[in-house]
């Protein structure tokens, strides 16, 4: 009797949640970015993993819907964050993602307002401090930091 009590405590008291974020490089190692219609400034696509749902499914699907890219291979984990901008309780998880295909640019929506590649050295206006590190990260070869 108390271990199911003591299950649905812990369970709503320290509930984290988990996002996924994907860094598409391209052949010429430019960075696929997107603009969100509700939110300020240019990120790495991704968002959260449903209940049920694997990081690597709830990537896929991120990246198919945010940017229409298929993911061929498996992506790489780079990183997981705790993200406090968020809640105090999220946690992103950061993939490199080589080896993928984009029939054709996604269409803006209501959602996604603006998207496309970019070179490291020409990242639009707006790009988010956060994206920015992560970008530094990756292609700098240095260690990812804690916090997103």
């Amino acid at each position: 009797m108390i271990r199911p009590i003591m299950h649905l405590y812990w369970r709503f008291s320290r509930g984290l949640t988990l996002g996924v974020r994907g860094m598409a490089l391209d052949s010429e190692r430019r960075i696929f970015l997107i603009k969100h219609s509700y939110v300020p400034g240019w990120h790495l696509p991704g968002g959260g993993v449903e209940v049920g749902e694997t990081m690597s499914e709830a990537l896929r699907r991120e990246m198919m819907e945010e940017g229409n890219i298929e993911i061929l291979q498996p992506p790489r984990l780079f990183a997981i964050y705790h993200n406090r901008r968020i809640s105090d309780r999220d946690h992103v998880a950061l993939f490199l993602i080589d080896h993928f295909a984009q029939e054709v640019p996604p269409q803006p929506n209501a959602e996604i307002i603006a998207h496309g590649f970019f070179d490291r050295g020409a990242l639009p206006d707006g790009t988010t401090p956060a994206t920015r590190a992560r970008i530094a990260e990756v292609l700098d070869g240095g260690a990812a930091g804690d916090l997103w």
